[in-house]
C-alpha cells in the first residue's frame, strides 16, 4: 500500500468530509491499491465545481486545525489550492482541485479514505495524464492500471469520450512519445520497489502494440466507450468476452446497464 503512514493516516481523517463529489483522486488514489511500484507525493482531492474545491478547503483545513496538523497555503485560486500539511517532523502536499464532473462511473465509498474515483476512471484519466505530460510516475502508473484494471487498447479508446479532441490513434501517437525513462529520472522517484528499464520498455512497447489492432475491429459509432460484461460483473475487452456491451459515461457517471430476461 504505497502511501506512506503520515499519507494514510492523513487520508484517513479527511475521509469524514469526503462525499460523492469531493473525493480522492490522482496518483494517491491509484496507490493505496496493493502492489503498486512507487509512493505518491501528495493527496489530491477532485471536486465537481469552483465553489466545492473552496467549501472543501475550508472544512478540511478546520478538520485538521481541530486534529493538531499544521497547514501552509502554497498556492490558491479558483478552483485550486494547494497546501502542506504536516504533524511533527512529518510533511505531505494535499491539492483540492476543481474536475470535470464527467465521467464513466459514480465515485465509490473506500472504507480507507472515503469517497474515491472509481478505478475505470483513475485509469482512463491516467492515460490521458500521460498523453499530455512525459512524466515517469505516469508511465508507471498506466503500466500498473493496465496490468489491474483494463487494457490500454480499450483505455484508449474510452478517453476519446471523456476528451473528444482525441481518436484512439491520435491519442495512440502521443503516447508512442512517452516511455523513454532514464535512470536519473527514476531516482527521483520513491519507489516500493526496484524497477527494471529494460522490462519497463518492453511492457511499455507491447502496450503500445494492442491498441491499433483493437481499434481496427471497434465500430466508429462506439468510439468514447468501455465495455462491460455483465458474466464477469467487470470492464473487459470486448474481444474477450460475449455478452460485452458499451458503457458511455456521463456527469456524476453511471451505473452499467444490466438487460434481464
Amino acid at each position: 500500500m504505497p502511501l506512506t503512514d503520515f499519507q494514510m493516516a492523513l487520508a484517513e481523517v479527511l475521509a469524514e468530509n469526503r462525499t460523492f463529489d469531493s473525493y480522492l483522486a490522482g496518483g494517491a488514489a491509484i496507490l493505496i491499491e496493493p502492489h503498486t511500484v512507487r509512493y505518491s507525493n501528495d493527496l489530491d482531492y477532485f471536486h465537481d465545481s469552483e465553489r466545492r474545491v473552496a467549501d472543501a478547503f475550508a472544512a478540511d483545513r478546520k478538520l485538521l486545525e481541530d486534529r493538531g496538523y499544521s497547514l501552509r497555503i502554497d498556492l490558491t485560486q479558483p478552483g485550486y489550492i494547494r497546501a502542506i500539511v504536516g504533524m511533527g517532523e512529518k510533511t505531505t502536499k494535499v491539492e483540492w482541485s476543481h474536475d470535470s464532473s464527467w465521467r464513466f462511473m459514480p465515485t465509490v465509498r473506500d472504507e480507507r479514505v472515503g469517497f474515491v474515483l472509481h478505478p475505470i476512471d483513475l485509469a482512463v484519466n491516467k492515460v490521458l495524464a500521460l498523453a499530455g505530460r512525459d512524466e515517469p510516475r505516469d508511465l508507471l502508473d498506466t503500466i500498473h492500471l493496465g496490468a489491474t484494471v483494463l487494457g490500454l487498447g480499450p483505455l484508449c479508446w474510452a478517453a476519446c469520450g471523456k476528451d473528444p479532441g482525441f481518436t484512439p490513434l491520435s491519442l495512440l501517437e502521443l503516447l508512442r512519445r512517452r516511455g523513454r525513462v532514464r535512470p536519473d529520472e527514476l531516482a527521483r522517484l520513491n519507489l516500493a520497489e526496484p524497477v527494471d528499464l529494460q522490462a519497463l520498455k518492453q511492457t511499455w512497447l507491447a502496450a503500445l502494440d494492442l491498441v491499433e489492432p483493437f481499434v481496427a475491429v471497434r465500430p466508429p459509432d462506439e468510439v468514447g466507450c468501455l465495455y462491460y460484461s455483465v458474466t464477469e460483473q467487470r470492464f473487459v475487452d470486448p474481444v474477450r468476452a460475449a455478452d460485452a456491451v458499451p458503457h458511455f459515461g456521463r456527469p456524476g457517471g453511471v451505473l452499467p446497464r444490466i438487460e434481464t430476461g
